[in-house]
């Protein structure tokens, strides 16, 4: 291992073990909780709920939000960067990463997002590409329709959608179920990440 990186190893351990000797758990995305226990040592509870990007624009936020809190309710850990990027974190490359660690990502769109320039379109073009590394047959991108609005051509010849109008509950019911019956076919939560990372 090359100096730096065991220096920077070394400071995240000694890190990890001052907060664990503090009494306080630390969470590190897309691999799960170091908890302390009384006896002074640490349990460590790997991440096992399926991961889920939410991508959308802006305008949209409030329908994000929505999305969020319902998948988490019904058991699965989603991503939504007005949630889960820290200050100072360098963005771009944290939506990424936390684009390679999901086992499912949920596009949002809308007359604003489909029309709209910016952000969302890199993050569509990611999970384009996060998804071209998986099996052809592999369940990773979902997109939804927030309202009636178009979808991109190279979206719309070759993956399913689901409209949330004018039925929200339904149309995410929908979502939820293709998402668990891929977990429940027999594929493990980690195998997708284990192919975009080293594929």
């Amino acid at each position: 291992m090359p100096p730096a990186a065991r220096s920077s190893t070394e400071q995240l351990a000694a890190v990890l073990r001052r907060c664990l000797r503090k009494g306080v758990p630390v969470e590190i995305s897309g691999l799960g909780i170091f908890n302390p226990t009384p006896d002074g040592g640490f349990e460590f509870l790997p991440a096992s709920r399926p991961k889920v990007f939410i991508a959308y624009v802006e305008e949209d936020h409030g329908a994000a939000n929505r999305i969020f809190d319902y998948l988490e309710g019904q058991g699965f850990e989603p991503w939504l960067d007005t949630r889960r990027l820290l200050a100072g974190q360098n963005w771009p490359r944290a939506i990424e990463q936390a684009m390679e660690l999901s086992d499912f990502v949920v596009v949002c769109f809308s007359t604003h997002a489909v029309f709209k320039k910016g952000h969302f379109q890199s993050e569509l073009r990611y999970a384009l590409d996060c998804a071209r590394r998986l099996p052809m047959d592999d369940t990773f991108l979902i997109p939804v329709r927030l309202e009636e609005c178009p979808i991109p051509a190279r979206i719309r010849h070759s993956i399913q959608y689901v409209d949330l109008f004018p039925d929200w509950q339904s149309g995410l019911g929908r979502v939820v179920s293709a998402m668990r019956q891929k977990a429940n076919a027999g594929c493990n939560h980690g195998r997708q990440r284990d192919l975009l990372l080293t594929g």
